[in-house]
């Protein structure tokens, strides 16, 4: 009896553990209502197009994204190590929204749009797709009947032996009816999708808009702590592309220097003019920090 309450209770614990396995959630919706698939690490994750998903259940602190549009159109977005967790590594609960590029309407962009620490009784609103990461896509069979009635004279031939000779008499039945019936089954499933590998960084040779920046800055200046502002910086550069203003109006909003150089090393990826990185140089007191960062550079 003993054994067996043993037995039980360590089956209980490690049921327990696998359920408080912890992970994160992603919602993508579209500003402007258009229509797209969602592929994380290859895998589609709507058969059917969504203005707005959320991909629950997400175990991995990063994944590669591409969001293909309904309307071809429009060009597709591709995202390296979209950040489901933090910097310390807890997951959360995040949201990107897609936006039209203003200087060119058949582009879109992903940005981030908030992060919250995640609510596991949450649920979602009627009007949002959700998706359980890992749970495979439903695949539909529907089976169409077409019958084709025909009226006209029905037709039979009988072959008939006369002394020796053979003789084919064809015998004709006015207004007979012939009834054709076809059947055409069609398969719904996943669309086909080439996944290919996203680029590091930065796709986009256009920064951040102004009146986004401008909401992303004030976003880093509100948080407390050195660490927070580090942690929501390298969250908003992440999801987006910067000029080197932008980087470094942000890199100055952080006080400490060991904390600006690991904000400006990790921008550099999604920097849109990395040419004029060394111009960051001056955002630093000390000189061996300068000799850091390009160093840095030097070996990408």
């Amino acid at each position: 009896m003993r054994k067996l309450y043993f037995a039980i209770a360590a089956t209980l614990t490690t049921a327990f553990a696998f359920a408080q396995a912890p992970t994160g959630n992603l919602t993508i919706f579209s500003e402007d209502g258009d229509r797209f698939f969602l592929v994380l690490n290859g895998e589609l994750q709507n058969d059917i197009p969504q203005t707005n998903i959320r991909v629950e259940e997400l175990n991995q602190p990063y994944y590669n994204a591409k969001i293909l549009f309904e309307d071809k159109s429009l060009v597709e977005i591709t995202k390296k190590n979209l950040a489901i967790a933090d910097i310390d590594g807890e997951y959360m609960d995040v949201t990107y929204k897609i936006k039209r590029d203003k200087n060119n309407k058949n582009k879109l962009k992903l940005n981030f749009f908030s992060e919250i620490p995640v609510d596991r009784q949450y649920r979602a609103p009627q009007n949002v797709h959700v998706v359980h990461y890992g749970a495979p896509q439903p695949v539909s069979t529907v089976s169409q009947t077409t019958t084709t009635t025909t009226v006209g004279n029905t037709g039979m031939g009988v072959g008939v032996n006369v002394g020796g000779v053979g003789v084919n008499i064809n015998i004709k039945e006015p207004n007979g009816i012939y009834t054709e019936t076809t059947t055409t089954t069609v398969t719904h499933g996943q669309p086909q999708v080439n996944y290919d590998p996203p680029l590091r960084g930065c796709n986009s040779k256009y920064p951040m808009g102004s009146t986004d920046f401008n909401n992303a800055l004030t976003s880093v200046k509100k948080q407390g702590f050195d660490e927070t502002k580090l942690k929501v910086a390298k969250q908003i550069v992440s999801a987006n592309c910067l000029d080197v203003n932008q980087i470094k109006q942000i890199a100055n909003t952080i006080s400490f220097e060991e904390n600006k150089l690991d904000f400006v090393k990790f921008a550099y990826d999604y920097c849109t003019e990395k040419k004029n990185y060394f111009r960051l140089n001056d955002i630093f007191s000390f000189s061996t920090n300068v000799d850091n960062l390009t160093e840095y550079i030097q070996n990408k």
